[in-house]
């Protein structure tokens, strides 16, 4: 990540120390909540999981947001040509409503196409959809399988 010299900003509330360290964390989250569905048997534990993948994003968005404040570009092509992990991919069997799932699926190429730039804040808003969209995926998937009679698992803790 670099500062973004040619465009005039705010003055930061936090040192750019700070902001990095923000950054840093919130990309942990989203990156600690990708691996839990790399590593994910089909379970009750899916919903629990894309709710974690939605907080995950939407912490993602907020850094970002902050580092475009303090006057930061996205490092351009930052995992951009990443595939979702398997459980989330198309024609595998994804739980939950196709529309849902369409949607998902437009805000990973947004995030993508938006990766492969210097704009943090279009990264931000990127990260933003896919946290509205695994959010309501979430709520589906959980309502569906209290209605086939299954448990929720705890949530995992996970270390950043």
């Amino acid at each position: 990540m670099s500062k973004n010299s040619a465009v005039q900003r705010e003055a930061p509330i936090l040192s750019d120390n700070e902001v990095l360290a923000e950054f840093k964390e919130g990309m942990a989250s989203w990156a600690s909540a990708i691996e839990a569905h790399r590593l994910a048997p089909p379970d009750p534990g899916f919903a629990a999981r894309l709710d974690a993948l939605a907080h995950g994003a939407s912490e993602a968005a907020r850094v970002c947001r902050e580092a475009d404040v303090a006057g930061f570009e996205w490092p351009p092509a930052r995992k951009a040509d990443s595939e979702p992990p398997y459980e989330l991919r198309q024609d595998t069997g994804r739980r939950g409503p196709e529309a849902l799932w369409r949607r998902f699926d437009r805000a990973v190429v947004r995030l993508r196409a938006a990766a492969s730039g210097t704009d943090m804040l279009e990264v931000a808003r990127a990260y933003d959809e896919i946290a509205a969209a695994v959010g309501e995926l979430a709520e589906a998937v959980a309502e569906e399988d209290r209605a086939n009679g299954l448990r929720p698992r705890a949530r995992a803790r996970r270390s950043a």
